[in-house]
């Protein structure tokens, strides 16, 4: 009987750390998977108006899931199998109280997600989300969610594990594999989305070289005649250049008298979904075609007037030259 408690007491902690693993990892598995599935969603079902507001397709968002994902689920798939060759040998551990209390106690922390998540949903529908999206979302939370407490309420009332334990790894792995894959046709290879990141710091550097070529004028009611007059030791400004190449940025100046000039950079890749740019008051966009694109720029000498300083010495030295 001593010897018993010794051997059930030497596991405790083995037990701990195994069944609190498992029920982690699992947790963090069908959470990252519902979330491909919503981005899936998004992407594919697009919705003008959330995407103009909080634009809630996120590439960066599948990245992270798709990689958390590939590390997380097959831990869980491991210490799952290791756990039931434990249970065959000491079904002691398969009836701790441990193991019931972290079942019972992850399903309930659980079905608050869920409820959340669900309370969300309802409340972007409310919001004006459309309908199929809304569909597709509430069945993907409540697919998972059934999965899950059917298996493992089902598992806990057992006293052995039954065949069910390995259709649910086959089961879950599929649907996991063609998560994965349809995450990598969205997002594409290492090297795609590296050039992808490039052609966004470009966009970013002539965003920047816009908005100080806006203050240049403002303050000297002129246009610079080159990115390098824009440089500013006070302010910190420096001429950037293209990041992939080091090769400075095409500025050319269209028409001086009607403020009209153009940046160019060469890009990667197509992309049609850039954020838009609220430095003028038509809305700017910065989409662009792979290769060499320029972007057409007009200063709108009302909304954006040069400084009242400027313009009267402007017209002082216009006087006196007459």
């Amino acid at each position: 009987m001593e010897q018993e408690f010794q051997t059930v007491k030497r596991n405790l902690p083995r037990d701990l750390f195994l069944h609190l693993l498992a029920i982690v990892t699992l947790y963090w598995s069908a959470i990252s998977f519902v979330t491909l599935l919503w981005q899936f969603i998004n992407n594919y079902f697009p919705d003008k108006l959330t995407n103009y507001y909080s634009g809630n397709f996120s590439l960066s968002l599948i990245r992270f899931n798709v990689s958390a994902i590939i590390i997380v689920f097959p831990v869980f798939i491991l210490i799952s199998w290791f756990l039931n060759k434990i249970y065959k040998k000491e079904a002691v551990v398969r009836e701790s109280k441990i193991r019931k209390w972290l079942i019972y106690l992850t399903l309930f922390i659980a079905s608050l997600v869920i409820i959340g998540d669900l309370i969300f949903v309802i409340n972007q529908f409310l919001g004006g989300e459309i309908t199929v999206r809304f569909i597709l979302k509430s069945l993907s939370v409540l697919l998972v969610a059934a999965v899950i407490f059917g298996y493992y309420l089902d598992d806990v009332r057992r006293e052995m594990p039954t065949k069910l334990a390995k259709y649910f790894a086959w089961v879950s792995g599929i649907l996991v594999l063609a998560a994965i894959v349809g995450a990598f046709i969205i997002v594409g290879s290492p090297t795609r989305a590296r050039l992808m990141q490039f052609d966004q710091q470009k966009i970013s550097d002539l965003q920047n070289i816009q908005s100080q070529i806006v203050n240049y004028y403002q303050r000297k009611s002129v246009l610079p005649n080159s990115i390098s007059d824009l440089n500013d030791s006070i302010s910190g400004f420096a001429e950037p250049t293209d990041p992939q190449t080091k090769a400075s940025y095409e500025y050319v100046v269209n028409d001086a008298a009607n403020l009209s000039f153009k940046l160019c950079a060469n890009f990667n890749k197509e992309n049609q979904n850039s954020n838009e740019s609220y430095y003028y008051g038509n809305n700017d966009k910065w989409n662009h075609q792979a290769g060499r694109v320029c972007f057409e720029r007009t200063i709108d000498k009302q909304l954006y007037p040069a400084s009242t300083k400027v313009k009267s010495e402007i017209d002082i030295k216009a006087i006196q030259t007459k």
